[in-house]
């Protein structure tokens, strides 16, 4: 092994090889699955992109919805899930820094939006994923919603439950419509003025 910048050892040989043609393979899966959705999206579509054989990509990845799953947490590892990375970072800061840093890779962003809608279809292999997402981000505005109702924080007659699916529910409408139109729709904005009602000033 050679020793890279940050001072650990960089794979080489054989492995080194698989791990770059794997990358290439989820690579090429976003651009075909952001563009045809995972029905339309065919594995020899993907192989193509890698100038490979389908057989020989399916030694990479067994099956379609292998590939698909890869290419989803290959996503979570770009865009985070809109929480804090910083426990004094305030809920409004990190859902505007989350909202502007999508706004930087748009066909990241195309491909969530593409595989979400689609995974409500029956047998989707994504749906289990989009499932756990959701309810992984409504756990955890939740907690931050109830933290700031504790504080008195939260305008009278807001439902920490209730204001952290709404916030969901909007991030997803507003990136789909910005989506169509980048340059008429303010993603950070309208998810600022979104908070700013429900979330009392300090």
């Amino acid at each position: 092994m050679t020793t890279n910048e940050t001072g650990t050892r960089a794979p080489r040989g054989p492995y080194a090889k698989s791990k770059q043609r794997r990358e290439s393979i989820v690579m090429a899966a976003h651009e075909v699955f952001a563009a045809h959705g995972y029905r339309g999206g065919s594995l020899q579509g993907v192989a193509d992109k890698v100038g490979m054989s389908q057989t020989s990509l399916l030694h990479y990845f067994p099956s379609k919805g292998d590939l698909l799953l890869a290419v989803l947490n290959w996503r979570d590892t770009v865009t985070g899930d809109g929480g804090a990375r910083d426990p004094r970072e305030s809920l409004v800061d990190a859902v505007v820094r989350q909202a502007r840093f999508n706004e930087t890779v748009p066909g990241v962003i195309e491909l969530y939006t593409v595989l979400c809608a689609e995974s409500v279809t029956d047998n989707h292999p994504g749906r289990d994923y989009f499932t756990q997402r959701y309810e992984g981000l409504r756990r955890s505005y939740l907690q931050q919603f109830s933290a700031l109702a504790d504080a008195g924080r939260l305008r009278p007659g807001v439902d920490p439950e209730r204001a952290a699916a709404s916030l969901i529910a909007l991030w997803d409408g507003i990136q789909t419509q910005w989506l169509m139109a980048p340059e008429r729709i303010d993603m950070a904005g309208a998810l600022r003025d979104y908070l700013d009602m429900v979330i009392l000033p300090e």
